[in-house]
């Protein structure tokens, strides 16, 4: 009798959630990573088709969970907003993150942005953008002729993809959405939410005090009215 041998069940890759690394060395490195991530996300919150998301980690490749990253932002224009684990590049119709950022900070090693770098340039990032807060020295790249290349004049520079203008003239880099308004911190953005609404508050309590004023005076008018009457005087008559 001859027993056959089950061939072994295929398992399935795993793409883990997470590489093990923290998403940031510091309070400056993290600050800026909110910074763009949320502020990207205000200026395309009204496009379905704009997926943005902070340090998720990319896999280009099905198969390969080996071949991966984690930008510290990403933007995938043409996809859907959503939660994902990770960006799994084969289920998002093979398209690949157009724009990322990377925020360098003292633990990062120049091999490391190298290799990130590298990454970018083999798996289709159009626009790639470095910024260093401690040293406020700003980098970026375009695809150019099939590769990316480093942005010469990138003082005042307007990003293609995404229409925002980076200023890094001043102390600390600065940016600015396509209307003219800069990037802002969470903090920053509730506090001017906090002044509207007590702007609205005392606007109302101007309207209220006013409408106050005006139905005491109609009240003072329609006493004084009944005087006349009183004194035989037609009010209408006056």
């Amino acid at each position: 009798m001859v027993t056959q041998l089950k061939s072994p069940q295929k398992t399935d890759v795993i793409y883990p959630d997470s590489d093990g690394k923290p998403m940031s060395d510091n309070t400056k490195q993290f600050r800026w990573i909110q910074i763009i991530q949320q502020n990207l996300a205000w200026l395309f919150a009204d496009d379905p088709n704009v997926f943005i998301a902070g340090d998720l980690l990319w896999y280009p490749v099905e198969g390969n969970n080996k071949i991966k990253v984690g930008p510290d932002v990403m933007v995938a224009l043409g996809r859907p907003k959503g939660d994902r684990g990770s960006y799994q590049q084969w289920l998002e119709e093979n398209i690949a993150p157009q724009v990322v950022f990377e925020i360098f900070s003292p633990g990062n090693r120049f091999t490391e942005m190298n290799q990130k770098q590298a990454f970018y340039d083999r798996h289709g990032v159009e626009e790639y953008y470095l910024y260093d807060p401690n040293r406020n020295d700003f980098s970026g790249w375009m695809r150019s002729d099939g590769r990316l290349d480093v942005i010469e004049s990138i003082e005042n520079w307007v990003s293609p993809r995404l229409g925002i203008r980076f200023d890094s003239s001043g102390e600390e880099l600065q940016i600015y959405r396509p209307n003219g308004e800069p990037f802002a911190s969470y903090e920053e953005v509730s506090r001017r939410l906090e002044q509207a609404e007590q702007c609205v508050e005392q606007a109302e309590q101007r309207v209220e005090q006013a409408e106050q004023r005006a139905e005491q005076a109609e009240q003072r008018a329609n006493l004084l009215a009944e005087r006349l009457r009183e004194m035989g005087i037609d009010p209408e008559q006056l």
